[in-house]
């Protein structure tokens, strides 16, 4: 997939995981707000370099070979669904109802049945726009 540049307002969960601070929304593919998609991105440096590298999410599907144990990419892609999803649900960690974000997409997996609401996932890096 070529690499692809949303930016947005919405709900950001960012979660750390192994070594990696990692953030989870969601986006629509239509009009009825339904999420479907889900980006799970690895935070990337900002514009005053601070957090993670520049690592382009390939790191998550690492991570859902080696820790998951996860061979076929729908697994590997479900492994960091969930990973996502548990994270936003304990409410432990850094949930951010309207963050403004950038994030850089260079792998978008169609699931080949619905997981957790999702059709899709995305990953790749995000920059978090700091409220001033």
């Amino acid at each position: 997939m070529p690499l692809t540049v949303l930016t947005a307002t919405s709900r950001v969960t960012v979660f750390p995981l192994e070594g990696l601070t990692v953030a989870y929304t969601t986006q629509s593919s239509d009009q009825r707000g339904l999420g479907d998609i889900g980006l799970v991105t690895v935070v990337g440096k900002g514009e005053e370099g601070r957090e993670g590298g520049q690592d382009d999410g390939d790191s998550l599907w690492r991570l859902a070979h080696d820790l998951g144990g996860r061979t076929h990419g729908g697994d590997q892609a479900r492994w960091i669904i969930t990973q996502a999803s548990r994270a936003r649900m304990v409410r432990a960690y850094t949930d951010l109802p309207h963050a403004k974000w950038t994030a850089h997409i260079n792998r978008r997996f169609e699931l080949d049945a619905l997981f957790a609401n999702h059709e899709v996932l995305m990953t790749g890096r995000i920059a978090l726009v700091r409220a001033e």
